[in-house]
């Protein structure tokens, strides 16, 4: 029997970095995969669109953890996922990016002595405020395989003690899943259902509980982006979260007044790609669309006070504008002034990661015995 490599997902960020990894150690015909999803996101428009649209297997265990608290989260992974483990053995976990599902399962595998992979490694923001960064942290620590998708990862590493021979520098598997996908996106009707012409809006995602807890923060944010509607057309999928708070804050009739901001329900990946490729500018304080527009070269504004993705502003179309509203605007205005985008796609982010990661896992399993060498 084949070896069993089991990825774990838990949120939509996760889907887009597994599911390359899934298809090629199936190519490469080596081990067998399984999938869990632990239920983090759970809703159709943040879970379920994105199995379809990715071309990823259903789930072969779903845990169904929900909402709650990180620690209540976190718990409810550890003690689910605890099970599927002690019944399958896999010979190798595989998790990614930095939400409490990927560190809930790295730290069950370190107390089982299962090898566990961490797709997305080395990213710091050194924001111990973010929830992500503890996350990061953590599994970073206790994985075996560490993949790095830039650079930048790699040194950060080593400048934590991590031993060298655990760190492999392969690439960006959700550019691995954009370059995919990005055709089938392009010929969808995203933008004449919504009634757009290609670079003629913006796009706008706001989630994370710095920016949208916290009202005196939210309301920051709303001056600059209101600036930036007078200008160009902003459509804005609204995450459950941000909706909710939309509503605690009363903030609902300053948003309708906005005439060239226009929320929509989440979309699924391929509407949401199609969306962003052909946007004339976006707005978002989300790592993996800092990636994918560099990789686009879209211009984006991330309304952040940092990032753990910094080739992205170094190599990319990404500038740090926090929540000053006169930066934000700022920074549109020179994004809109010319047609020329400045940056370039960061090495290895070529649409061959998932290949790359899929041989490490081979040597590793090889070199664990569980394969036989080459």
């Amino acid at each position: 029997m084949k070896p069993l490599i089991l990825h774990v997902v838990g949120a939509r960020p996760n889907f887009m970095k597994i599911a390359p990894v899934m298809r090629a150690v199936e190519r490469a015909g080596f081990a067998d995969v399984a999938l869990v999803h632990t239920g983090q996101h759970y809703d159709a428009a943040m879970s379920d669109v994105f199995f379809t649209d990715l071309g990823m297997p259903r789930p072969d265990h779903f845990l169904g953890v929900g909402s709650g608290s990180h620690a209540e989260q976190t718990a409810k992974v550890m003690i689910e996922i605890e099970k599927v483990l002690l019944e399958k053995k896999p010979a190798l976990v595989v998790v990614a990016g930095d939400v409490n599902s990927t560190m809930a399962a790295a730290i069950d595998c370190a107390k089982l002595r299962i090898p566990c992979a961490h797709v997305e490694s080395g990213l710091r923001s050194h924001d111990w405020a973010m929830p992500e960064e503890v996350n990061r942290v953590v599994t970073d620590r206790l994985c075996e395989i560490l993949l790095t998708p830039s650079r930048d990862g790699d040194g950060n590493l080593l400048r934590e003690g991590t031993p060298k021979e655990r760190i492999f520098f392969v690439g960006n598997t959700m550019i691995d899943s954009l370059l995919q996908h990005l055709p089938r996106a392009r010929a969808t009707s995203t933008l004449a259902d919504l009634g757009l012409a290609s670079r003629g809006y913006a796009v706008l995602t706001l989630h994370r509980p710095s920016n949208v807890d916290d009202p005196a923060v939210f309301a920051r944010l709303l001056d600059g982006i209101e600036t930036v509607e007078r200008a160009l057309p902003i459509v804005f999928p609204v995450h459950p979260r941000t909706r909710k708070q939309l509503e605690t804050f009363g903030l609902g009739p300053r948003l309708a007044a906005m005439k060239g901001l226009r929320l929509v329900d989440p979309l699924g990946y391929l509407e949401f790609l199609a969306l962003t490729s052909q946007a004339r500018l976006v707005l978002t304080d989300s790592g993996g669309i800092q990636e994918e527009t560099t990789a686009l070269s879209v211009p984006c504004l991330t309304l952040r006070e940092n990032t753990e993705r910094p080739v992205t502003i170094t190599e990319g179309t990404n500038v740090l504008c926090g929540t000053d509203p006169a930066v934000i605007r700022r920074e549109a205005d020179r994004a809109l002034a010319t047609e020329i985008r400045d940056g370039r796609v960061p090495e290895l982010w070529d649409g061959r990661a998932s290949e790359r990661i899929a041989e490490v896992f081979r040597v590793f399993l090889s070199d664990r015995g569980v394969l036989p060498r080459a």
